[in-house]
């Protein structure tokens, strides 16, 4: 039988803790006459407290934003005593106390959630891929504080329009720093990270509902760049006076000829290279991302930069074949060989992966079951993304043609 109990939430201050002018607010619970306080971490000049409301007096920014935070507070307050009920858990003011302080077990928070996914996978995930899982835990704390004016939420009060809204807040939302608002593809790819996070909790049974049932990620077709074989013979024919772009000029163009990305290639070691079954060399390897195996056949020009730096100094000191440069100051001199090879595109790392996929393998008529072996690829669908139809094999395929039917 459910038992029916009397509840109210009053605000007030406490105008014997004035500090600096202004006294603490407090919310009251009380439930079937016991009563508990909780200090909702705000205070007010006590002229501007009205005690029969208990909220603040007046229209200024400020005291509608401390009325809209103590709105809120009510609300999750009387979440908490809602979500007791739905429970069929005895409802006292403690019980609710406990449960909107976080200290109820068996209610999870979302922050406490992304706390434990990112302390709990930091071992299985790459650093990479750790690092934009705690860009996702700025954005959500962000939204929760700014829009919420909240630090934290429990998990059952997640629904659609809590993701719709961090949705449209990330889309929104201008960085004070140098970099660029979200574009649609990155906010949706924050989108799929919390939604990853709230399966966690949905398989440890922290959260019964699915806040995503309704919700359709939306991503935009984009275009993967790459160098065709002029901007590619641009880069290789430049010579570097100053030897840091010189080496990262060599890593790229390697990446070019192999189809490997940047940690992959700094792995490497002459562990890694082996006679293949034609007798000529080949380099093995798992791709870090995914821990797929690889085996590629080494071209000329890999082999020649392979060469070149096998005495090299700083790489035979850490056992590899190419001495170590961290991804960002590559990327970040990439940019200066760009300029300095008159290259308008985007130039980083990945786009030598890019341009090993089309210009040199299926440009030049290597099958894309090939290309996908090559990539390390599980599914030979994410080897079409790479696969650009540029005019050059266009006109040599319709010539292919001609020849045929001629």
């Amino acid at each position: 039988m459910q038992v029916k109990n009397t509840f109210s939430i009053l605000f007030w201050i406490n105008k014997s803790k004035v500090k600096n002018g202004e006294a603490p607010i407090w919310a009251r619970l009380t439930v079937d006459g016991a009563r508990v306080e909780i200090s909702i971490k705000r205070s007010i000049n006590p002229e501007n407290w009205n005690s029969e409301k208990g909220q603040a007096k007046g229209t200024k920014e400020e005291m509608r934003t401390l009325n809209n935070y103590i709105d809120q507070v009510r609300l999750q307050i009387l979440n908490c005593q809602q979500q007791l009920m739905a429970d069929k858990r005895l409802v006292t003011a403690e019980a609710i106390k406990n449960m909107y302080q976080g200290k109820d077990e068996r209610e999870h928070s979302l922050m406490s959630l992304i706390h434990y996914h990112n302390t709990e996978l930091k071992e299985t995930l790459e650093w990479g891929t750790m690092k934009n899982y705690h860009t996702t835990q700025k954005y959500v704390s962000l939204f929760l504080k700014e829009k919420l004016h909240t630090s934290d939420i429990f998990l059952s009060q997640l629904n659609y329009k809590f993701i719709f809204d961090f949705e449209m807040f990330v889309k929104g939302y201008q960085p004070v720093d140098h970099h660029k608002p979200c574009g649609q593809n990155t906010v949706m790819k924050h989108i799929e990270r919390l939604r990853k996070m709230i399966n966690l909790a949905i398989r440890n049974e922290w959260l019964l509902r699915d806040p995503f049932a309704k919700f359709k990620p939306t991503f935009v077709k984009t275009t993967r760049e790459f160098l065709t074989a002029e901007e590619l013979m641009k880069i290789e024919n430049k010579e570097f006076s100053i030897q840091r772009l010189q080496q990262v000029k060599d890593l790229f163009v390697f990446s070019c000829y192999t189809g490997l990305s940047y940690i992959d290639v700094m792995n490497l070691s002459n562990e890694n290279i082996s006679l293949g079954i034609d007798g000529e060399l080949w380099l093995y390897t798992n791709r870090q991302k995914t821990d797929n195996s690889v085996r590629i056949p080494v071209l000329p020009k890999a082999l020649a930069l392979i060469e070149k730096y096998e005495l090299h100094p700083k790489a035979l000191a850490e056992g590899k074949l190419f001495p170590n440069i961290s991804n960002q100051r590559l990327n970040s001199y990439l940019k200066e060989i760009a300029d300095l090879c008159s290259i308008g595109k985007n130039l980083t790392f990945h786009l030598a992966r890019h341009t090993f996929a089309t210009t040199i393998t299926l440009t030049n008529g290597v099958p894309m079951e090939t290309v996908s072996k090559l990539l390390g690829h599980s599914s030979i669908r994410t080897t079409q993304i790479y696969a650009k139809v540029v005019e050059k094999k266009v006109r040599d395929d319709m010539n292919m043609l001609k020849q045929k039917l001629g």
